[in-house]
């Protein structure tokens, strides 16, 4: 399993969090209200129901089940046992399938490449030395034709103000130190991280997020969170 593109210390901080994923009011309410609004995003762009699906950094399940309780063929990986382990408990609890492995995408595109219809990667790419390499992964395990759907922060005094500083430090949505500033990821960035993967950027959008009342939104700015939405063309 090639896990040179890791930082030890991301996992332990999710590793840390594993048992209290599916909690919506614990540290993961962010994740749980974001993602319905991700998902509703994936799905106005490409065809959930019968398609083949990958979700990289999938941490406990949160989208992958979304994504296979709508018809989807769903692939997780993650390199946080823990995590997968609470993934996969969690898929006890219903009739879902979704198939969970602890593997780097690197190494998974070395074994499945082109075999996905579309592929998310949502918050992750904030939390590795490399987030060149692992969309590199992406465009390689897309088949032609297929999208890559990304959401990370943006490297503004606006992200840093409402990630850090309100979302850790103020509110306590998120324990401290699950964010560095230095990894955000400013969209001029990722476009080029796209374009020498051979991918074209189909659309970016900021998301807005009031956590009082847990309402999350498309927005036009893209100062602190965004999604992304890139086609691997046929």
């Amino acid at each position: 399993m090639n896990t040179s593109n890791v930082n030890p210390a991301e996992v332990a901080k999710f590793e840390r969090l594993a048992s209290r994923w599916w909690d919506p009011d614990g540290e993961s309410r962010p994740l749980h209200d974001l993602n319905p609004l991700r998902f509703a995003y994936i799905a106005g762009r490409v065809a959930v129901k019968g398609a083949r699906a990958l979700d990289v950094g999938c941490g406990g399940g949160l989208l992958s089940e979304a994504l296979a309780h709508a018809g989807a063929t769903v692939t997780g990986i993650d390199l946080a046992p823990a995590v997968l382990d609470v993934a996969r408990l969690h898929l006890l609890e219903g009739t879902l399938h979704v198939d969970y492995r602890e593997t780097s995408v690197e190494a998974l595109a070395g074994e499945m490449a082109g075999q996905f219809d579309f592929i998310t990667c949502m918050e992750m790419l904030e939390h590795v030395p490399d987030p060149a390499s692992v969309i590199h992964a992406c465009a390689d395990l897309l088949k032609p034709g297929g999208r890559l759907f990304l959401s990370t922060l943006n490297r503004t005094p606006k992200s840093f103000l409402a990630a850090i500083v309100g979302a850790e430090h103020v509110l306590r949505l998120l324990p401290r130190g699950t964010h560095r500033y230095a990894q955000f990821i400013k969209p001029s960035e990722l476009a080029a991280d796209l374009r020498r993967a051979g991918l074209v950027l189909e659309d970016l959008r900021g998301i807005g997020y009031n956590p009082l009342t847990r309402k999350a939104w498309l927005a036009d700015s893209v100062a602190v969170n965004y999604l992304a939405c890139a086609l691997k063309p046929a």
